[in-house]
């Protein structure tokens, strides 16, 4: 079975979740399985050779994130909800389905001129990516995205062809 498939299996989807009519898929399950999560890892690696750091997405995109760029001996960087870093910040603004948002970096983790892989575990409408394409792109050029799953009905992939026509996700729903 390929790792996509070996994914699906592990994933649990939740019906109504976090409201009605959305199938929530909960990707904790992977956690545990230390081999699953290191294959994860060293997939996401392996297509992005050519990187200067690894950004990735609050929550969720810290988990890859983080150990993608410790594979690959590079500095991660974590892009957060408003608020959370104690010193200066790059921010961006974006819309929800329900309002809007706003991210934020440390400026000087951002190395300027740097080939920089944005990652999350999900890419649906792909909003939150763009935002911390924006950001990053005020310092820096994005190499690509990584995705652990992407949700194709939504579109997503759309927004970020804009900042990056290397986008990568293993798992694909249609």
């Amino acid at each position: 079975m390929d790792l996509a498939n070996r994914i699906k299996a592990v994933i649990k989807e939740v019906q109504d979740f976090p409201k009605p009519g959305i199938s929530f898929k909960d990707i904790t399950p992977v956690f545990l399985q230390a081999d699953l999560c290191n294959e994860i890892t060293a997939h996401i690696a392996q297509s992005f050779p050519d990187i200067d750091a690894v950004a990735g997405i609050e929550s969720r995109g810290f988990f890859w994130g983080m150990s993608v760029a410790n594979r690959l001996g590079l500095p991660f960087i974590p892009v957060r909800k408003a608020g959370k870093l104690p010193r200066k910040v790059l921010s961006q603004n974006y819309e929800l389905e329900y309002g809007s948002a706003r991210i934020q970096v440390h400026e000087e983790d951002l190395p300027k001129g740097g080939r920089i892989l944005v990652h999350d575990d999900l890419l649906a409408t792909g909003g939150t990516a763009q935002a911390a394409a924006q950001l990053i792109a005020q310092k820096a050029e994005i190499a690509g995205f990584s995705f652990l799953i992407e949700l194709d009905f939504l579109n997503g992939r759309q927004k970020l062809l804009a900042s990056s026509q290397n986008i990568q996700s293993i798992v694909h729903y249609t």
